[in-house]
């Protein structure tokens, strides 16, 4: 019996150090059940009942930002000097139009600007239109015949660059067509007549000699899909408007390539019609193809391809490529560099011309001008031009934030054995010069 009574008590105590040591303490590492959040009120209340001074936390539902105005009146001031170490009596810098005077400063724009632009994004019927006034010494270049073309013979001139109306036009199964009907600038070339796109103060002989500056008339655009978009138009002839120096029409027109999602585009276009004056049956042929690639966020590539060919007198030809890098070190800082060779074969479209006006009355209207000695020719010439230099956008609070500065230093050469610069005496120019871009 009591052997007994000892195993039993013996099981008893077992079991006891058994729930002792393992039971127990797997109950109590047991997190207890959690209880309901609390709810705003409940929150509040709580919060008013152990600080009096609490207020409850109300909800505030933010205002949607209103729609960006569809009309937009904006502007830029450009104004700048392209320094010469070895300028020409006359102080021109040969082969420019727009930076053509040597050591001395320029206002080259005051522009003003209202439009309202066609919606990207539209899938239905758009319109919009444009206008833009101009007055510096860069419309002296950019005149269309019959529109302000002879106001004044002064340096600052001036100038009305666009003036459309537009409309967006839905097709089934495409992006839709893009209508301009008024004056409106080239769709050639890498760079344009608004300064805030190109990457430097100076033009290429591309720009300066080989492209329209604008047209009136019609242009259309349409977009086949997110890849093709297919040009054409319809206008009175390169740089002419109200008024025509040989009553004939031209056509413009070719295509767009955007591949990689955008960073990649071409766009190839060709400008046809009769441009000499009173001369309706010889054709200018002027043919441009610029691809545009965006290597990543900081590194891009312009190439800008040119051909250019008149009918007249057994035919006259030029042309060549431009090549330009930029790359954006930061967001104030941008290093360009371009290369360029251009090719006048018969010295008919690289010139100089003295007096603000002569550019429109031979060139456009023909007229015979007396004999200046600084209108002159650079002959059966290739060109060499290389230019480098930056952008420097200043972080500084409005009303400057809109500035921009770009110093550059650029170098001229003659391939061939001629001498165009300085007169007709020498067969090279340095150049350094600034100019300065305020947007408002």
């Amino acid at each position: 019996m009591r052997i007994a009574n000892q195993g039993v008590f013996s099981d008893f105590m077992a079991c006891a150090i058994y729930t002792a040591a393992f039971c127990t303490p797997l109950y109590a590492q047991q997190a207890p059940s959690p209880s309901p959040a609390p709810s705003p009120s409940q929150a509040s209340a709580t919060a008013a009942a152990t600080n009096p001074d609490a207020k409850e936390v109300k909800k505030v539902a933010e205002q949607p930002k209103p729609p960006e105005p569809r009309f937009k009146l904006y502007g830029w001031i450009e104004g700048g000097l392209m320094g010469n170490p070895n300028p020409s009596i006359d102080n021109h810098n040969f082969g420019q139009l727009f930076t053509d005077r040597a050591n001395e400063p320029l206002l080259n724009q005051l522009v003003i600007t209202g439009e309202r632009a066609l919606d990207p994004n539209a899938t239905g019927f758009d319109w919009g239109f444009k206008v833009q006034f101009m007055y510096g010494s860069d419309a002296r270049y950019i005149h269309s015949l019959g529109l302000l073309d002879d106001t004044t013979d002064q340096r600052v001139q001036p100038d009305f660059p666009e003036v459309y109306a537009s409309a967006h036009i839905p097709i089934p199964a495409t992006g839709g067509l893009d209508l301009k009907v008024g004056k409106f600038v080239t769709l050639e070339g890498a760079e344009t007549i608004d300064p805030r796109t190109n990457v430097f103060y100076s033009h290429t002989y591309i720009f300066n000699f080989g492209i329209p500056f604008n047209n009136t008339g019609f242009q259309s655009v349409l977009h086949v899909n997110k890849y093709l978009d297919l040009y054409a138009g319809i206008n009175r002839g390169v740089n002419i408007s109200l008024a025509d120096n040989n009553a004939s029409i031209a056509f413009e027109g070719g295509f767009g390539l955007n591949l990689l999602d955008g960073n990649l585009t071409t766009l190839a276009i060709t400008h046809a019609g009769p441009e000499d004056p009173g001369n309706n049956h010889d054709y200018r042929y002027l043919n441009d193809i610029t691809t545009t690639w965006k290597v990543n966020k900081c590194f891009t590539s312009i190439t800008d391809m040119n051909l250019i060919y008149d009918s007249i007198a057994g035919g006259k030809w030029g042309g060549g490529v431009a090549q330009y890098f930029t790359y954006a070190v930061n967001d104030w800082l941008q290093v360009g560099l371009r290369g360029e060779i251009w090719r006048d074969a018969e010295g008919f479209y690289v010139a100089q011309f003295r007096a603000n006006n002569d550019f429109l009355h031979i060139a456009l209207q023909g007229r015979h001008v007396p004999f200046d000695p600084s209108n002159l020719g650079g002959g059966n010439t290739t060109y060499l031009g290389i230019t480098g230099g930056v952008t420097i956008k200043p972080p500084v609070p409005k009303p400057l934030a809109g500035l921009l500065i770009r110093p550059e230093i650029r170098y001229d050469r003659a391939l061939t054995n001629t001498t165009p610069f300085k007169g007709g005496q020498n067969g090279d120019q340095w150049l350094m010069g600034f100019d300065v871009i305020l947007e408002f």
